[in-house]
């Protein structure tokens, strides 16, 4: 095979195995930003529980006043009954007291309701708070643990870097700007094995006379569909390439 497909296949291989690191990496805190983004919405939960009760105490409280000046309106119409002499007044009076204190029971009975919706979101916010507590204990220990395999890999992406810059140093510079741009736009896979007159990045067929010259390994051809690097080498010898 061509020296220069040869020295590009193994830095391919190279690269791969830093894409592998960094989507370990990547992993590693996609798993902690999930930890922080659901206790994030259980914050914003327990806020929300936070106005739901004020916001009904409040209600509770106007409706206790309403309640209040209701029974005043009643006490003070029933003093003025011993003061009326005509039938139509009293009846007057009695139907003022009556509206008041039947407002005034629904005022109760709305006030009854909110207790009970108050204590139930209460309940709710504390089982939340609870919750709460032992995730941030969970998640500053996982952010411990994340940080320590990070750098555990990064230590590991060093070394491969350093082979890495090495083994570009080899290449051209202008066949190692187009193995990059490939690279980019290709999944990672700038450089790829023709099987049977195959391409293996995409799966089609490469013209024959294209395969035959592949078979010499003299030059560097591009597949026609994908613009990939196309190479030939046995599969076993391919394998004992890429372990280089």
């Amino acid at each position: 095979m061509n020296e220069l497909l040869i020295q590009l296949v193994t830095l391919q291989a190279i690269d791969l195995e830093i894409d592998q690191i960094d989507n370990a990496i990547k992993s590693e805190q996609s798993g902690l930003d999930e930890r922080m983004s659901a206790l994030a919405k259980r914050e914003a939960l327990i806020n929300e529980l936070k106005e739901k009760i004020a916001s009904q105490q409040k209600e509770s409280r106007t409706l206790e006043a309403e309640m209040a000046d209701k029974m005043d309106h009643v006490r003070e119409r029933q003093s003025k009954m011993m003061q009326v002499q005509t039938g139509r007044e009293q009846t007057a009076l009695l139907k003022e007291i009556e509206d008041a204190k039947k407002s005034a029971k629904e005022n109760e009975e709305k006030i009854l309701v909110i207790i009970e919706s108050v204590e139930k979101l209460t309940a709710q916010m504390e089982e939340e708070k609870n919750l709460l507590k032992g995730e941030k204990q969970l998640i500053t220990e996982e952010t411990d643990k994340v940080r320590a395999n990070i750098e555990a890999i990064n230590k590991s992406k060093k070394k491969k870097d350093a082979k890495r810059s090495e083994q570009a140093g080899l290449i051209k510079k202008s066949l190692l700007r187009k193995y990059d741009t490939l690279r980019q736009h290709r999944n990672g896979l700038a450089v790829i094995n023709v099987v049977d007159g195959v391409c293996q990045g995409c799966f089609m067929a490469v013209p024959p006379q294209r395969f035959n010259m592949l078979l010499k390994g003299e030059d560097i051809f591009a597949c026609p569909t994908c613009q990939r690097l196309n190479y030939y080498v046995p599969p076993v010898l391919e394998e004992n390439l890429e372990e280089k």
